[in-house]
């Protein structure tokens, strides 16, 4: 949930908050911070991390323990949380659900954090970085919806491979969605559409909606986000998308 994209960047090194990296495509961090947003880094991010989650190659990776992250509660994951409106809004309106948020902006994460505390909501975990650092450390089968509103388009299409609806991370997404599990994908670009209805049913979905003059309503418990309404104000129509994960 980028607006920027920088043609080649393929940043490998750290992040800011100090977690190792993969081949990471785009920008991990904008405008300067103003002085409350360094404030929420510094006094709120530790306490809302979901535990150790970081990537070293030929590191033993321990599962999360979700029931001492959430209780018995359903755990849910969005995957790249932008400026925080929906996964707070979730997380308010959910409350009996424990939700994940992964963004490697750290603006974002910055935004997230404030609203978290405006909003006042408990029920939620931040993880500051890559969203495949997260798949390596949830158990299978554990969590029972996933978000993916707004991915970074990548529009050129020698950069269709930096998407994340692709095998590379619809394959570890699928392992760890509960049987019958919920995965919503909002867009507002044609292709990514096109690239969406192809790929994730080859890992194991089925679509919900495939009537696409459906595909223009919005959930029922949506709430707009400033990429949905940039897109309208660039005459752009959002498709929102929703795919179950096959049983066994």
């Amino acid at each position: 949930m980028n607006d920027d994209h920088t043609d080649d960047a393929d940043h490998i090194g750290s992040h800011p908050t100090g977690a190792p990296w993969r081949n990471f495509y785009g920008r991990f961090k904008g405008k300067t911070l103003r002085d409350s947003q360094e404030e929420y880094l510094e006094q709120d991010l530790a306490s809302l991390s979901p535990g150790k989650v970081t990537w070293e190659e030929n590191s033993d990776r321990e599962n999360l323990d979700l029931e001492a992250l959430f209780g018995k509660r359903d755990v849910w994951l969005e995957i790249g949380f932008g400026g925080g409106e929906h996964m707070v809004h979730q997380a308010a309106t959910y409350p009996d659900v424990g939700i994940i948020g992964c963004e490697p902006y750290i603006n974002g994460v910055a935004m997230l954090l404030g609203k978290i505390r405006t909003a006042g909501v408990e029920n939620v975990a931040v993880h500051p970085g890559d969203v495949r650092h997260m798949f390596d450390v949830l158990p299978e089968a554990s969590v029972s919806r996933a978000f993916l509103l707004y991915p970074d388009p990548w529009p050129k299409r020698r950069h269709h491979r930096r998407r994340f609806v692709t095998p590379e991370h619809l394959a570890p997404l699928a392992r760890v969605l509960k049987p019958n599990a919920i995965f919503r994908v909002a867009t507002d670009i044609p292709d990514y559409v096109r690239q969406t209805i192809k790929e994730v049913p080859l890992q194991g979905f089925t679509l919900l909606n495939p009537d696409s003059a459906t595909w223009q309503d919005k959930w029922d418990d949506w709430i707009s986000t400033r990429y949905e309404q940039k897109a309208y104000r660039e005459g752009r129509k959002p498709h929102y998308l929703t795919f179950q994960r096959n049983a066994p």
